[in-house]
C-alpha cells in the first residue's frame, strides 16, 4: 500500500479536508473565512503569512488555510500547496487596475503539479460595491475558458460583508471534493 493509499484511508475516516485560499491582498479572504465561521467581521487587518481555521461543515473538518496575498510573500504560497484538497481564489471584483495581475497569479498558481487535483472555487468577492465586475465578466478577465479541462472548477459572485454567495460557494467546493476523496459517502 502507498503513501498516497494511506493518506486517503485516514482522511477517509476522519472525512477531512484541507483548503488552500489565496487571492491578491485585499480581497477579502480572511474576511470570508471569519465570516463562514460565524465570527466578527467588524475588524480585520492584512494577513502577514497565515492563518488557519478548522471549521465543521456539514460532516466534514474543513481545515481552512488563509494565506495573505501581498506581493513580497506570494513566493512563499507554494509552501502550503502539499495535501490540497481544495483551492479557493478570492477576486476583488471592484479592484479594476489589478485584475491583469490577479489573472497572471492565478494562471501561476495553475501551473503547480501540486494543486493539479485540487478542485477551484473562484469567489469573484465585493458583488455589493458598485463598479464590481459580475462573475461571467470576472471569468472573461481571469481567461477560465483556457483552463485545463479536468480542472473541477466554478466561480462564484459573493459579498464577505454580507455572506451572499459564500454558502453557495463552500457548498459546491464541499461537494465537489467529497465526490473525488469520499465517493460521495
Amino acid at each position: 500500500m502507498g503513501l498516497l493509499s494511506i493518506i486517503r484511508k485516514i482522511k477517509r475516516k476522519e472525512k477531512e479536508m484541507r483548503i488552500l485560499m489565496v487571492g491578491l491582498d485585499n480581497s477579502g479572504k480572511t474576511t470570508i473565512v471569519l465570516k463562514i465561521n460565524g465570527e466578527d467581521t467588524s475588524v480585520i487587518s492584512p494577513t502577514l503569512g497565515f492563518n488557519i481555521k478548522t471549521i465543521t461543515y456539514h460532516k466534514y473538518t474543513l481545515n481552512i488555510w488563509d494565506v495573505g496575498g501581498q506581493k513580497t510573500i506570494r513566493s512563499y504560497w507554494r509552501n502550503y500547496f502539499e495535501q490540497t484538497d481544495g483551492l479557493v481564489w478570492v477576486v476583488d471584483s471592484s479592484d479594476l487596475r489589478r485584475l491583469d495581475d490577479c489573472r497572471s497569479e492565478l494562471h501561476n498558481l495553475l501551473k503547480e503539479e501540486r494543486l493539479s487535483g485540487a478542485s477551484l472555487l473562484i469567489f469573484a468577492n465585493k458583488q455589493d460595491i458598485q463598479g464590481a465586475l459580475s462573475p461571467d465578466e470576472i471569468a472573461k478577465v481571469l481567461n477560465l475558458e483556457a483552463m485545463d479541462n479536468s480542472r473541477h472548477w466554478r466561480i462564484v459572485g459573493c459579498s464577505a460583508c454580507t455572506g451572499d454567495g459564500l454558502l453557495e460557494g463552500f457548498d459546491w467546493l464541499v461537494r465537489d471534493v467529497a465526490s473525488r476523496i469520499y465517493m460521495l459517502d
